[in-house]
């Protein structure tokens, strides 16, 4: 192991490096995020009091440190660093033996559970006043302010981290029994109908292991134990094994779990396990909220957010620490339809890379996405006719898809007669089309017959089926439809603050409330918004129950008007057809009690998010293509 010298470390993580279990896990993801964003650490160890008898570093600890992903702080050497970030705080009950000297820019205590007084007072003796309590799960924030009401706490919590590519494992083959494991708590019987799997901790099989074998793992806690953040759940989402748990967790894990008592385990078992479609469904939606709410990235963020930045170069993982891949299989992400591309493309299982094909008005958009992109000017930016343009374009699609090999095509938009070109010429991937609905009445009629040109049509769910009147609605025969596709994460980061006005696609002010920008996952800190009625603005907004005057675009690709409508009708938001209209309605909302009816009824018709499943819809497309073999299929 090395010892550190005294440059400044970007993060110094103090704890009892002898703990098992999760308190390890967490450490060592954090160690292996920072690495991949290029940035160093220090462990520092102080024992437990409770820990009074000799013990080795935990085995994972061992690990990072004999890798070098980490340094070892010396007993005396004094420590700088960026951020100082302390584990497990009881171990502070008492005064330690050795008080590590540590400078940092902030210190941040992970709240496992809520701390004594003693143990308050003697981490702000040691490491100042401005230590930020840090609570790790909303549910040790209650405890936390219960105890100590007047804390300031952090606006979000300093969770978890896990890396799916740690947990990935072979995907389970249909069982006539499903297998059903737990780490301990509640008990569960063998009953008729499931098996019952515990891991034992003796080392013989790894908890990874142990995943690779269930239909679903069961967490029912002892009640009489706090348990601060679930991370046994987050390890089997992680694997994509469908959770069954308590439903005290709803509001950590909200739809990726499936919750019921412990007698009820038995009968939703065997109901998931019998309907196929919802179990993948229920395991595709817990990968993606692991990748969203507990990736590494949300630490790299939280880190920057304290002036803690990646470097340029950032340094290639160890082949050691992550499972070996099969080469990527590619799918390109044709059209400007850029925020459903996106919302699809990070829910794809990991073996599948998404290229995104776009003109010059999406591309930033998807390159900020982290997405690999491709230029495909449009007729007026290369100052083309419209049908020679079309040979661009097959041309152009012709040339990416012999340099990716792609094992789809997913086309955004309309199948213009460079897509029909390009189809006929290249029968290699399997072409579909993720086809717009809610088209105004009496236009796009055209494109109906185009639809055979594609092995699949998958058509993203609308809020405002009802007032539909396009094309679409008596053409559904063959297409698949999956619910709205958004970019909201499934559980939206909630803040009050200042009053925040957001305008998307139209001007607009309100006295007192202040212009805010609000990507998707931000949305829970806006106050009121005006908004066009387009797909993504129109589904965004209604999603996150943001009160919302809808101004419809008449020219619009698609029914704005009818969007709108619907959406004043069904009492979720107001359609305002002028700017007279929409200053007055704005006023309206100004009234707290008007924002809270709005929001109150968007509860009330929420509706899900169809990312995930359209992602498992273009990765079964995919699986098919790799079967039959190219060309078989079109």
């Amino acid at each position: 192991m090395r010892v550190v010298d005294h440059r400044v470390y970007d993060v110094a993580i103090l704890s009892d490096l002898r703990y098992p279990g999760g308190n390890a896990a967490s450490i060592v993801a954090e160690v292996r995020a920072h690495v991949a964003a290029g940035l160093t650490t220090v462990l520092i160890h102080v024992p437990a009091p409770e820990l009074r008898h000799a013990r080795p570093f935990e085995s994972r600890i061992v690990a990072c440190l004999r890798d070098g992903l980490a340094d070892l702080a010396d007993d005396d050497a004094p420590i700088a660093a960026k951020v100082l970030l302390i584990r497990r705080p009881r171990i502070f009950a008492e005064e330690p033996a050795t008080v590590p000297k540590v400078e940092a820019g902030h210190v941040i205590v992970a709240l496992d559970q809520a701390p004594g007084d003693d143990v308050r007072a003697r981490i702000e003796r040691l490491y100042g006043p401005a230590v930020v309590w840090a609570p790790i799960s909303g549910q040790v924030r209650e405890d936390m302010l219960g105890v100590a009401p007047g804390l300031a706490l952090p606006e979000t919590d300093w969770h978890e981290i896990i890396e799916l590519a740690d947990w990935q494992v072979e995907p389970r083959p249909h069982s006539t029994v499903p297998v059903l494991g737990r780490h301990g708590g509640a008990d569960l019987p063998e009953e008729p109908g499931v098996q019952v799997r515990l891991l034992v901790e003796s080392g013989a099989e790894s908890p990874r292991e142990f995943l690779g074998t269930l239909d679903f793992f069961v967490h029912f806690p002892d009640p009489e134990r706090a348990e601060a953040s679930g991370r046994t759940i987050l390890e089997a989402m992680a694997a994509g094994v469908p959770v069954i748990a308590s439903p005290r967790f709803r509001s950590v894990f909200a739809e990726a779990a499936a919750y019921t008592h412990p007698g009820g385990v038995r009968d939703l078992a065997l109901r998931l396990h019998k309907d196929r479609p919802a179990y993948e469904a229920l395991a595709a939606r817990a990968r993606s909220f692991v990748t969203e709410q507990f990736g590494s990235a949300s630490h790299i963020a939280r880190l920057a957010s304290l002036g803690v930045l990646t470097r340029g170069v950032v340094p290639a993982p160890r082949a050691e620490l992550i499972p070996s891949a099969r080469p990527a299989r590619r799918i390109l992400f044709v059209g400007d339809d850029i925020a459903r591309f996106r919302a699809i493309a990070r829910r794809l299982p990991a073996e599948l890379e998404p290229i995104v094909v776009a003109g010059s008005a999406g591309l930033p958009a998807a390159h900020a996405a982290g997405l690999l992109t491709e230029y495909l000017p449009a007729a007026a930016e290369l100052g083309v006719a419209e049908n020679r343009w079309a040979g661009f374009v097959r041309d152009r699609l012709r040339h990416l898809i012999e340099l990716y090999d792609p094992r789809a095509v997913l086309v955004g938009g309309v199948p213009h007669d460079g897509i029909a070109a390009a189809i006929e010429q290249n029968a290699g991937p399997r072409w579909l089309w993720l086809r717009p609905a809610m088209w105004r009445r009496g236009t796009g009629g055209q494109w109906a017959a185009r639809g055979a040109l594609f092995a699949g049509i998958l058509e993203p769910g609308e809020f405002a089926a009802g007032g539909d009147e396009g094309w679409t609605t008596t053409a559904r025969a063959g297409v698949s439809t999956v619910g709205p596709i958004t970019e909201l994460p499934l559980k939206p980061r909630r803040r009050s603050g200042g009053n925040a006005l957001l305008c998307r696609g139209v001007v607009a002010s309100l006295p007192g409330f202040t212009v805010a920008e609000a990507r998707p996952g931000e949305l829970g800190g806006i106050t009121v918004a005006v908004s066009r009625a387009d797909y993504t603005n129109f589904h965004e907004l209604l999603g996150a129950a943001v009160p919302t005057v809808f101004v419809p675009d008449p020219d619009g690709a698609d029914d704005e008007l009818a969007r709108a409508r619907f959406a004043a009708a069904a009492g979720v938001a107001i359609c305002a057809t002028d700017d007279d209209a929409a200053a007055a309605a704005l006023e309206h909302l100004a009234d707290p009690a008007t924002r809270e009816a709005l929001s109150r009824r968007c509860a009330e018709l929420s509706f899900g998010n169809g990312a995930a499943d359209a992602a498992a819809w273009l990765a079964g497309h995919c699986r098919e293509q790799s079967e039959t073999g190219a060309g078989s299929v079109r």
